[in-house]
């Protein structure tokens, strides 16, 4: 089965929950590109890839260029001050790790699915899942 967000949709999520626009456009299969305004400093791109998935964690790497490590690790600071924040682990080598299973309602979720794979086309997110049975 898959699930399919639009970008626009995913970017109106964010805009709504964080006041913040985040732009994300097709990087490749597995890789999404994220954009974002710095003030005095214009546009910034960070390109997200997913690496894999092992139950209810998926692993990430990011890349972009000079400096932005320093921005995503201070962005993910901020973020550990958010109720959700154990769901968010820094790894070393620019990579992260986004463990689904540490909220209560997904991990009510994952009870009833097993999540095969993540992946991007021109347009969309796609999250492909099997029911288990």
């Amino acid at each position: 089965m898959q699930f399919n967000l639009t970008y626009s949709e995913v970017g109106q999520f964010v805009l709504d929950k964080t006041g913040k626009e985040l732009p994300l456009s097709y990087g490749g299969p597995h890789t999404v590109r994220i954009s974002y305004k710095v003030p005095l400093m214009g546009s910034v791109g960070l390109d997200v890839n997913v690496e894999r998935i092992n139950g209810s964690d998926i692993f990430l790497s990011y890349g972009g260029g000079a400096g932005i490590e320093f921005m995503v690790r201070t962005a993910l600071g901020q973020l550990k001050k958010q109720p959700s924040a154990d769901m968010l682990e820094i790894l070393d080598g620019n990579r992260l790790l986004l463990a689904l299973g540490k909220s209560p309602q997904l991990s009510t979720l994952f009870d009833h699915i097993t999540l095969k794979d993540i992946h991007f086309d021109e347009k969309s997110v796609m999250v492909d899942f099997v029911p288990k049975s």
